[in-house]
């Protein structure tokens, strides 16, 4: 792997001179070194002055000459019969037979096997063979469980009213090793006073054959959500309203260029509104319509397009998402409509301090469902809201910027402002529920707030006011949007 340039740069004012043993120790040092610097095993073993001022360098570098993979037992350290297919896990590694033996390498290819999900512990342990130049490379595997069940519970930030109408329990089976491909199987349920949502999530990380690693992921669901977003603040002699949808789809995503990837779907939704009671719906007590079509459900097949730019992981990068997607009249009841969105976030280190800047914004053209339609306010959208109190509309923009410091351990403060707007296309939404009630299309919220690290993520408790000097807690768990 060394290259010649290398020596010709060494020895390039040496030709036609007497041979100077102290030079041809300093050469002999620098080829080793250019080896240690790349973390490649390799070195001047012989050097040798001939007749006829010649000189020869024995350079010997390590190959790799076989991967041998063996399972331990997470309790004993004993080998064992795994679960995984072998070639599972060799499909991974970038370091191949006959390469050089190079430990940066190998150190990035544990990282990507742990990044896997199905294994607890990785080594690889180099080991001569004989004499030779050669060195076997033994990966010792301790295997997490394949699977469980698991359940749960928390608090649903779209419901605000009621003092138990926000809880929500979960029960959840999955499986990360489907066949020993690493495959992934999640079953869930999440059930609360008002909401629920079924789910069935069958992912295969890389396709077998593909080598561009793209991933494949089929999903089901079947949901019950608050129409609260849309549709909030139903008179008192009317009960609430919830959209009930049956989606099923299957997704294709991979690497296209270095921090960009990008997702191809096609995607089936059933989707309704229903009151109280469970009784379909078409209107709601404001007589705004509820269903683009006039029919109690709306049916649609959605062509999606998703790119994703992530600069780095962390919080003070770059991160860009743009997505498409189109309603394909398969049938002619069947709704058509373009929609495109996204999402722009840039961090800032100043000093202690760090900005966030991030802005996202979209767009629908087409015939859709009104409770289809951006809903601004909340959590998550302008602070000091209720969810989707600012508006509702075909089109949105929101802008936010916070500054956060670290305070002590993992808290930290934090200062924002978020402002949000509808740009004027409430009325254009079917049967426009922001103008029954009342919403203003755009506002603005600042405050202060507070963020613990936690295994889930940020928690974040935050105190918002808003142009309409009204005030508001909001708390969430992750990053937002």
């Amino acid at each position: 792997m060394l290259p010649s340039k290398f020596l010709d740069d060494s020895f390039c004012d040496r030709h036609g001179k007497i041979i100077n043993i102290r030079h041809l120790d300093q050469v002999i040092k620098s080829v080793n070194g250019w080896y240690q610097e790349r973390g490649l095993t390799g070195m001047v073993s012989y050097a040798e002055i001939l007749s006829g001022g010649i000189l020869r360098l024995q350079v010997s570098e390590a190959e790799v000459n076989n991967i041998n993979i063996r399972f331990l037992d997470r309790k004993t350290g004993e080998p064992t019969i795994g679960k995984t297919q072998p070639d599972t896990i060799l499909r991974q590694l970038t370091t191949k037979k006959g390469q050089a033996y190079n430990r940066a390498q190998v150190k990035r290819d544990v990282e990507t096997i742990l990044t896997m999900g199905i294994m607890e512990d990785v080594t690889i342990i180099p080991q001569p063979v004989g004499d030779s130049n050669k060195v076997d490379l033994v990966m010792n595997l301790v295997e997490r469980p394949s699977g469980g069940f698991s359940a749960g519970g928390g608090i649903s930030s779209g419901i605000t009213n009621g003092p138990l109408s926000g809880l929500i329990g979960s029960f959840a089976y999955s499986h990360r090793n489907v066949f020993g491909r690493n495959k992934k199987l999640n079953l869930s349920l999440e059930r609360g006073q008002i909401d629920s949502i079924f789910r069935l999530n069958y992912t295969d990380p890389w396709i077998d054959g593909d080598n561009k690693r793209t991933s494949r992921t089929v999903m089901v669901q079947n949901s019950r959500t608050p129409g609260t977003l849309i549709h909030s603040g139903d008179r008192p002699d009317h009960g609430a309203i919830t959209i009930g949808r049956v989606t099923a789809g299957i997704e294709y995503s991979r690497p296209f260029r270095p921090k960009w990837s990008g997702t191809l779907g096609l995607i089936f939704q059933h989707a309704g509104a229903r009151d109280d009671q469970g009784n379909p719906v078409i209107r709601d007590s404001y007589n705004s319509q509820l269903t683009a079509s006039g029919n109690p459900y709306d049916d649609t097949v959605l062509a999606k397009l998703e790119s994703v730019y992530t600069d780095s992981g962390d919080r003070s990068s770059t991160m860009f998402v743009f997505n498409v997607e189109q309603g394909l009249p398969i049938l002619p009841e069947w709704l058509s409509f373009n929609r495109v969105t996204a999402r722009l976030r840039q961090g800032y280190e100043i000093g202690p301090a760090r900005l966030l800047l991030s802005a996202s914004g979209g767009h629908v053209e087409g015939n859709f469902s009104p409770h289809e339609a951006f809903a601004i306010g909340g959590t998550n959208s302008v602070r000091g809201y209720e969810e989707g109190a600012v508006g509702s509309g075909r089109s949105y923009a929101v802008g936010s910027g916070e500054v956060s410091c670290r305070m002590f351990g993992p808290l930290e403060g934090v200062l924002f402002g978020d402002y949000g707007s509808d740009l004027g296309s409430g009325p254009k939404v079917p049967g426009d529920p922001a103008g029954a009630r009342g919403k203003p299309g755009s506002g603005y919220g600042y405050g202060v707030g507070i963020r613990v690290d936690s295994p889930l993520g940020p928690l974040r408790l935050e105190y918002a006011f808003n142009d309409k000097q009204a005030r508001r807690f909001h708390f969430g768990v992750g990053h937002r949007n």
